[in-house]
């Protein structure tokens, strides 16, 4: 998977790149992150790569030729989705990761600055997303996030893909709980059926707890899930 990340303050990746998971998926080649500069691509002086809108308000614009400039200056692979992180987008979830993951080889991702951008960038956007209902200073923070959300299920980048079909979301329910040892903790008991070594009763366990969590934490989630799955 190539990530082409177009950014005004491309250091903001360093750190999370060079971290965890990111990191070893970048070496092993299962992903591949180019960050680009629009203010690389301005030709003016100055190297400008904002001004004012028409018409009024207040704040200013990202301008779209360095927008333009920096997207068609990429290689274009077959399967190519270009992404701009917008509040107004569809919102992150497991299953857009799913898709991105699946049916992509190059994601191209816009982040936006300032009050946002020349309406006319989103001649070259495919798809909106967002992360949230909420203001961020900047796309920056998204783009992590969806960069990451991706990337960790590519095949190689989890040492136990099995055990990425187990997490919240992928059944459309919040995981289980989840105990190490020691068996007790400070008066903290792990459950005895997960001690017992019986693998039906610990899996009947732990579905009626994901069920019990998701009606208590995401009641709009356990809707969804009861009406999918019939119960």
């Amino acid at each position: 998977m190539r990530f082409d990340i177009v950014t005004l303050f491309p250091d903001c990746f360093t750190s999370v790149l060079n971290s965890g998971l990111l990191s070893k998926a970048l070496t092993k080649q299962i992903a591949q992150v180019n960050l680009v500069n629009p203010r690389d691509f301005t030709t003016d002086k100055h190297r400008k790569v904002d001004d004012e809108p028409y018409g009024g308000g207040v704040g200013m614009l990202m301008k779209p030729e360095p927008i333009f400039a920096a997207v068609e200056s990429l290689p274009t692979l077959p399967r190519r989705e270009v992404i701009f992180m917008s509040p107004q987008g569809q919102r992150m979830n497991q299953p857009l990761f799913r898709e991105l993951a699946t049916n992509y080889d190059q994601l191209i991702i816009i982040c936006g600055h300032y009050e946002g951008v020349d309406e006319r960038v989103l001649n070259l956007v495919t798809r909106e997303v967002s992360l949230g209902d909420f203001i961020l200073t900047g796309g920056e923070i998204p783009a992590m996030a969806l960069v990451n959300g991706v990337t960790r299920l590519l095949p190689g980048t989890v040492g136990k893909a099995e055990s990425l079909k187990l997490e919240s979301f992928e059944e459309g329910l919040l995981d289980y709980p989840q105990y190490t040892r020691p068996a007790e903790f400070r008066g903290m008991k792990v459950p005895n059926v997960l001690l017992s070594g019986n693998h039906a009763q610990i899996a009947k366990w732990r579905l009626e707890q994901q069920i019990q969590r998701t009606k208590l934490r995401r009641p709009d989630m356990y809707e969804e899930w009861k009406e999918g799955s019939g119960e």
